[in-house]
């Protein structure tokens, strides 16, 4: 389900209902139920997943006219709050807002590069919107969540769609990935750098436990040679052979001493007991 297009997708339990995709559904909230979009029909999976909301119905007339009416109250907001920021002079952008309309109140999310005193600014956005506003400042990457994009990979960010926590990344990943150490190349849209190092880093750090390093001598299906580079997605290594200069791709089991050991082992006990 997602509440607005192309925004976060969230698993829901369809529970007796059986919603196609593009119908709107009615999800459980803290504040009430709330019209989201059906964007993948539900299916049957093995396993058992615990904590899911269940969905309350598809959603009716009363419920459609009702989030038309918080989307108009949101950008309205947003609209106050651009007018109101520029003449306080202040320096912050209006990054999302939502409206709660059981308790009427507004809580606009904005970015700034440092702290920012605005309680006059919250006092007029009270008086003109008639509600309770809060203003909640937040960071780079909670910023690229709210708005969306697309990413490097020409795919929808991960943080606007599947990711829900932001998990540690550094530098030492992407270089323990081969990748280059260049800001422009590994930060993400955010300008930090980009949650998907951490998604293949433990494969490389497998592969790296167990690979010969590189200029390791190694015994290949196709002679001798030295370890020049490694192809980690494909779990093999570059060797150019003794004789003759040429390069070839192994895989890294048939290079790896453990296993020749164990081939060599094995494999002549299989071939005298045949």
């Amino acid at each position: 389900m997602s509440f607005t297009r192309y925004g976060r997708l969230y698993y829901l339990d369809p529970g007796g209902h059986s919603p196609k995709v593009g119908d709107k559904v009615l999800v459980p909230t803290d504040s009430g139920p709330e019209v989201a979009e059906c964007v993948w029909a539900p299916q049957w999976v093995s396993e058992e997943i615990d904590g899911l909301p269940v969905c309350a119905g598809p959603a009716g007339d009363e419920h459609l006219d009702r989030d038309e009416t918080n989307r108009r109250r949101r950008a309205e907001a947003r609209s106050v709050s651009k007018r109101l920021i520029k003449r306080h002079e202040l320096p912050m952008k209006i990054v999302g807002v939502d409206y709660l309309d059981a308790d009427n109140v507004y809580t606009v999310y904005f970015s700034a590069p440092h702290r920012v005193d605005f309680r006059a600014l919250v006092r007029d956005l009270a008086r003109n919107l008639r509600a309770r506003v809060e203003l909640r400042q937040i960071g780079p990457r909670d910023e690229a969540r709210l708005q969306g994009g697309i990413g490097p990979c020409g795919r929808d960010l991960c943080c606007a769609t599947f990711l829900k926590d932001f998990e540690p990344v550094s530098v030492r990943m992407a270089k323990d990935q081969d990748l280059p150490v260049n800001p422009l190349r590994i930060a993400g849209a955010c300008g930090r750098l980009m949650c998907c190092l951490k998604y293949e880093h433990p494969l490389y750090q497998e592969f790296r436990a167990s690979a010969p390093r590189t200029g390791a001598a190694v015994d290949t299906p196709e002679g001798s040679g030295t370890v020049v580079g490694h192809n980690v997605p494909s779990d093999s290594v570059i060797v150019r052979l003794n004789d003759g200069g040429r390069r070839c791709a192994c895989s890294r089991a048939s290079v790896c001493s453990p296993r020749r050991q164990h081939d060599e082992r094995y494999g002549a006990e299989r071939s005298d007991e045949e």
